[in-house]
């Protein structure tokens, strides 16, 4: 019999700057392995950011701020997302660039203290009743279509759910049948059902259609034990912002003028400082019933330069703050101008003051080799095969302009080797494509040399 393959689609998703980060690649004592997770070099900031990742886990962290600083092209960002893969999804973290503050909608410091609240989270523990168990049997019941005609309508469905100490049926309205279909629920899966709500969460598969392959996309997890029917604890995991989102804008009404009202209102509003010490109260309350506990995520501002001296400012009064996230600057400038002072000078472009409160993780230029390693791991992660020629001639090209150029000229090299009837990238592609572009300081020499000839 033929076994056919069938490709996932999900692999043809695009490629971005940093996909190859998997983690800060440190040993069980946190010292850095010279290429793990993604990441190449930089062994000391990579081990300043272990001993970050290891007091935000121990919650000793929060309200304070690290600066990564170092030239362009020495992976500063890709440290910050490393930080936040080691971390896992259930700590929040928000990436944002300096100059997002700048909207003609919104004023600055409500970016600000926006993005700082969608980088603390809140746990919210709550007991619910809930059918849990192995879905055995999940049949819809039709009837003919109330409207009339052929068609046939949903009425009801009957669902099957079985643990390790017995089983039961249950009958469910139409409603419930969407949101199953919606959590793409079929038999051999792992749900619950919220009793009063009718919520569906679907846990994943059941461990006894595990295969013998090593590595699948589906999560497999055991049978549940007890009766199906029980009290569960539910964990739900939601931002500041999203609380404060979800009461800036109350439904309304179902008519006409309140839907249309909704729909003519800006996408960006402003959400009162009233309205967030009103729900900084009730998060409190939780937090002291022991309801809800409070995860202090990651704020990671990219080119920190770009903020204004009014915002540095609200920063210091952000961080002060009883519920304050992690903050991580990043910056390549050195001594600049603050701006918006005239006359005001200073390291990374950011006030003295607010320099005195962080941590400074430096970055450094890459090595030759470091860069050929980079480079092999681009290529791999973007499917490429590629000679060991042409990664070292590559890797030449990276010290002499930058190693962000010799990345850039992968996919080129991928694309001439293609039309030359190759599959993998040989040193003549990297020869031709690197006569056929330019790098900055190349670029920077021609008009020096021929600046009479453009317009100044």
């Amino acid at each position: 019999m033929k076994v056919e393959e069938v490709k996932s689609i999900v692999k043809t998703q695009r490629i971005s700057a940093h996909s190859h980060i998997k983690g800060l690649g440190l040993d069980e004592n946190g010292f850095a392995i010279q290429a793990a997770a993604g990441l190449v070099g930089q062994e000391q900031a990579r081990e300043a950011a272990g001993v970050v990742v290891d007091m935000i886990r121990s919650k000793k962290m929060a309200g304070r701020a690290v600066l990564l600083a170092g030239p362009p092209g020495t992976g500063k960002t890709a440290i910050a997302l490393a930080i936040a893969q080691e971390l896992g999804n259930k700590v929040p973290f928000c990436p944002m660039v300096g100059s997002e503050v700048y909207s003609s909608e919104i004023k600055k410091t409500e970016v600000l203290m926006e993005n700082f609240r969608r980088a603390i989270g809140l746990r919210i523990r709550e007991t619910k009743e809930v059918y849990e168990g192995e879905v055995s049997e999940l049949t819809p019941v039709e009837t003919e279509s109330p409207a009339g005609g052929y068609g046939k309508t949903v009425s009801h469905v009957i669902i099957s759910l079985r643990t390790a100490k017995g089983s039961k049926q249950l009958k469910l309205d139409p409603s419930i049948y969407e949101a199953l279909q919606k959590e793409k629920v079929e038999v051999g899966d792992v749900i619950y059902i919220e009793a009063t709500s009718g919520a569906v969460k679907r846990q994943g598969r059941s461990d006894a259609y595990a295969t013998e392959f090593d590595l699948e996309a589906e999560e497999y997890v055991p049978l549940p034990k007890g009766e199906v029917h029980k009290k569960k604890e539910v964990v739900q995991d939601v931002t500041l912002h999203d609380l404060d989102a979800a009461n800036a804008k109350p439904q309304g009404g179902q008519d006409v003028l309140s839907m249309m009202g909704q729909l003519l209102k800006p996408k960006k509003t402003e959400i009162t400082d009233k309205l967030r010490r009103e729900i900084n109260k009730i998060v409190d309350k939780y937090i002291d019933q022991g309801v809800a506990e409070l995860v202090p995520g990651v704020l990671f501002i990219d080119e920190v330069h770009m903020l204004d001296i009014e915002t540095f400012t609200y920063l210091h009064r952000a961080l002060e703050s009883a519920i304050a996230p992690i903050v991580i600057f990043a910056t390549n400038r050195g001594r600049c101008l603050i701006r918006g002072t005239d006359d005001v000078y200073s390291p990374h472009g950011i006030p003295l003051d607010l320099l005195d409160r962080l941590l400074i993780i430096r970055t450094i230029p890459y090595n030759r080799s470091d860069m050929e390693q980079i480079l092999k791991l681009r290529a791999n992660t973007e499917g490429l095969e590629i000679d060991p020629d042409a990664i070292t001639a590559l890797g030449e090209i990276g010290t002499k302009a930058t190693l962000r150029y010799a990345v850039q000229l992968l996919t080129p090299a991928h694309l001439t080797a293609k039309i030359n009837g190759r599959s993998n990238i040989v040193l003549a592609d990297i020869q031709e494509v690197g006569s056929l572009f330019l790098d900055a300081k190349s670029s920077a020499k021609i008009l020096q040399e021929n600046k009479d000839k453009f317009m100044s």
